[in-house]
């Protein structure tokens, strides 16, 4: 019998976005909860943490206090910081207190552009230049996520020419690095090693990583295509929490706890611990007031223990 081995980086880089996308559907949750939710999240290990998004508090009450937020983040000088910002004005917003990593977010469809900032794609990457500007000028550095890159609530499916030309448009305006969006959670497999080629060969040179959401119960399958195929930069939100407060029934993003246990047994480093990710888990299902959606934060963890290294 032939022994099966998958083609996998050695370590990857995981993003937390559970304090954005995962608390933007939620109901607004006190500050001090929010940093009982940070100090947790610190302890996995993890290097880089999306805190917040500086965006209509009308539009998204849950990070109506992202100034606040942003004011603590020194506690915690090892984590590189971000944020996600609609357009200029909140790029002046997050700059201004003192967040200069950004994450600027167009959607390859005009439907969900129109729904999500109020104007059509073209306009959005219009704009891309401004704040690259922004986010250079303060020292920091801007990713273009490129929403709805596979389909979209309004439009239908996404063609990979749409996707591709948003992506090479925004880097040709100077955005430093790339993240693909499963903004509905319809992607599959296929799809996602198909946009991740067409995408790097019009973007050569350019880091592109994934966002993907778990709607469908795909999500896992998705991250494991993408990082067989190469990709090294993963967006997680902790407990499976968050969705899009402008794309109808879009629902989780994958759960860190299970994109960690299934990298760390495949021999892929993360950094983070996975009996931290869960602690952290339970501190946001707390903050909350209500279950997560991970299978595995629901099930304990692993189910057996870890075999003793050899003496």
């Amino acid at each position: 019998m032939n022994e099966f081995e998958l083609v996998l980086p050695t370590a990857v880089d995981v993003r937390e976005v559970g304090m954005r996308d995962g608390l933007q559907l939620e109901a607004p949750v006190p500050l001090e909860a929010k940093l009982e939710m940070l100090d947790a999240l610190v302890a996995t290990g993890v290097r880089r943490i999306e805190a917040t998004s500086f965006v209509s508090p009308r539009a998204v009450p849950a990070l109506a206090d992202a100034d606040q937020v942003a004011a603590e983040l020194s506690r915690w000088p090892d984590v590189q910081w971000s944020a996600l910002v609609a357009n200029a004005r909140g790029a002046v917003r997050a700059v201004d207190a003192g967040v200069a990593t950004l994450e600027y977010v167009v959607s390859a469809s005009d439907g969900h552009s129109r729904a999500n900032a109020g104007r059509p794609t073209a306009e959005a990457v219009a704009a891309v230049g401004e704040v690259t500007a922004l986010a250079h000028g303060a020292g920091g550095s801007l990713e273009v996520i490129v929403a709805t890159a596979w389909d979209c609530p309004f439009d239908g499916r996404t063609p990979v020419s749409r996707t591709v030309d948003v992506a090479r448009a925004a880097v040709t305006a100077g955005a430093d690095r790339l993240c693909l969006g499963d903004t509905i959670g319809t992607t599959t497999p296929l799809r996602v090693v198909q946009l991740l080629d067409a995408v790097r060969r019009a973007c050569p040179g350019i880091p592109v990583g994934v966002h993907f959401h778990d709607t469908r119960g795909t999500g896992q399958a998705n991250a494991l295509a993408a990082v067989q195929a190469g990709v090294t930069q993963l967006d997680a939100s902790v407990g499976g929490l968050g969705g899009c407060p402008f794309a109808p029934g879009a629902s989780g993003n994958i759960a860190t706890e299970e994109l960690v246990y299934w990298l760390e047994e495949c021999g892929v480093r993360t950094g983070l611990d996975l009996d931290a990710v869960l602690a952290a888990a339970r501190v946001t299902e707390r903050a909350i007031g209500h279950g997560l959606p991970s299978s595995l934060y629901r099930a304990g963890g692993r189910s057996v223990p870890r075999a003793a290294a050899p003496a």
